[in-house]
């Protein structure tokens, strides 16, 4: 099915003969004819139309924990959809056959929102996770998806670089993000990802603060962001400026798109990144893409108990009571059903605000 109706896009500004994009924090200046970065901003004549709107390019069910999240709803399943583009360029993006291309280049399905919660529906799930390519430049269509069933969880794989404006309504109608934190200097977002660091960290900082679940991602690449110093000053940063009970994962590397010449991560610097988390005092630090006993699983801050055991995907829940140690009752920074525990107040409304003109 095509979808033969334009969706205007919701953060913009007409600026004589083009449209400056309110999205993200590169603030594109669109010419009529022309497209924004991320590919998913048309310049029309009447208005910046969100160009990617309801472009389905993936769809599968996945475990919750592939997308990173271990700390929410462990062991379940998720339907998990992607669309095309992405505002950042990153030269070791695994999926750059859908991020790295324009929406007219290729081939995707149509689904509108009501569609799209139907299908999540007919497979017998609960949750949708936007992931594989940048969720966030498809503001629109999540939205008006969590708008077509509020009774949806929502997650977000997300690299992060998003106005605060657009974060904190969207943080209204998301249950959890797993954001990547590509490396913790600001040469190497420029050199290798296209943006700024201070960018990301402040969305880390805007989602924690929103009371959405949040676990960070870590990929380690060696040579140019597994050095010890670094790994240390981004572990201290998520201890001090966002608390030791958010989650970070670090993720071994493998070769891929520009970066076919760097080397696998060795499983040996990943285990030390998860000891450094450690040592700074964060309480839930995982390892990715690396099959080690014990390094993924759950243990309680308060006695040490494993409360959630993982090998690979496969998920054991051997000591909760609800989001307590079944031990010694610490409570566990973990959301087993529904909203995020702690979510200050009544979930906010979902009803998506005025197109903005």
């Amino acid at each position: 099915m095509a979808n033969t109706e334009r969706v205007e896009s919701r953060h913009y500004v007409r600026d004589g003969d083009a449209y400056v994009c309110g999205l993200c924090p590169h603030r594109c200046r669109i010419r009529v004819g022309g497209y924004g970065r991320c590919g998913s901003r048309r310049a029309d004549e009447d208005m910046l139309v969100a160009y990617s709107y309801g472009k389905v390019s993936s769809l599968c069910v996945d475990p919750v924990e592939k997308k990173p999240l271990y700390n929410y709803r462990p062991g379940t399943r998720c339907f998990s959809v992607g669309s095309i583009g992405c505002n950042m360029s990153c030269h070791h993006c695994q999926n750059y056959a859908i991020s790295m291309l324009s929406s007219g280049k290729k081939r995707t399905t149509y689904k509108s929102p009501k569609e799209l919660v139907e299908f999540c529906r007919m497979e017998g799930q609960d949750t949708i996770a936007f992931t594989y390519n940048e969720p966030m430049i498809w503001f629109e269509y999540i939205m008006d998806v969590a708008a077509a069933d509020p009774d949806l969880n929502i997650i977000l794989v997300t690299n992060g670089l998003i106005n605060e404006g657009p974060l904190k309504e969207i943080c209204g109608v998301v249950d959890a993000v797993n954001m990547d934190i590509k490396g913790f200097t600001d040469e190497f977002y420029m050199k290798v990802c296209g943006a700024h660091l201070d960018d990301v960290l402040g969305s880390a900082r805007a989602v924690h603060g929103e009371g959405v679940h949040l676990e960070l991602t870590y990929l380690v690449i060696p040579g140019y962001n597994d050095s010890e110093d670094e790994v240390r000053r981004f572990c201290e940063w998520v201890h001090d400026c966002l608390g030791p009970e958010v989650p970070v994962h670090f993720t071994r590397f493998h070769p891929d798109n520009e970066m076919t010449d760097v080397q696998w991560t060795p499983v040996e610097t990943v285990l030390r990144c998860r000891e450094i988390g450690i040592g700074c005092g964060l309480q839930y630090v995982y390892v990715g893409n690396v099959m080690v006993e014990g390094a993924s699983d759950t243990y309680c801050p308060g006695c040490g108990t494993p409360v959630v055991t993982r090998l690979g995907y496969l998920v054991d829940i051997v000591a909760l009571d609800g989001d307590r140690c079944s031990r010694c009752g610490t409570r566990i920074n973990i959301v087993r059903r529904g909203p995020a525990a702690g979510h200050p107040g009544p979930r906010p409304s979902r009803t998506p605000p005025p197109a903005a003109g």
